[in-house]
């Protein structure tokens, strides 16, 4: 049976240091999927709060909150050797309870419609037709507060 890694997360305040996260992201979307460099870095990450997810001291995980009306969370990605191990899971429901905790009454996301049903299962519903993003079918979503 293979041992599951230790993991701790670690927020990341606007204006902080984005070396673990950014490294994350440029192997998960412009290296495997092939998004450009200018529509990855589009400006808004030094006024978000990010967060990574480390397993056994490594970046494996991250996302972020984009402080907007409406509040919306994004640029969440794991790592290939760590998908399916319920990370993404943790980045979006920590992003999500971050979010809540602030005073957001709902959260938003694009999601890449192939994942439409792991955001379904934490809680969000899609809303509005398909569109492309970076070139990849998307689909937006919306999680209420919990009451």
């Amino acid at each position: 049976m293979q041992r599951q890694p230790e993991i701790v997360h670690q927020w990341i305040a606007p204006g902080g240091d984005l070396t673990d996260a950014s490294t994350i992201r440029r192997i998960v979307f412009i290296e495997e999927q092939h998004v450009s460099e200018a529509e990855e870095w589009d400006g808004l990450d030094p006024h978000c709060d990010h967060i990574v997810l480390y397993a056994d001291g490594k970046p494996a995980a991250t996302g972020r909150i984009v402080w907007a009306e409406p509040v919306l969370l994004g640029r969440i990605a794991v790592l290939r050797e760590y998908r399916g191990t319920g990370l993404g899971a943790e980045v979006v429901n920590r992003l999500a309870d971050k979010a809540f905790a602030k005073g957001a009454n709902e959260v938003h996301l694009h999601a890449q419609v192939h994942a439409r049903g792991f955001y379904e299962k934490l809680g969000f519903t899609a809303y509005g037709d398909i569109y492309e993003e970076a070139g990849i079918p998307h689909i937006s979503m919306c999680k209420k507060r919990p009451e």
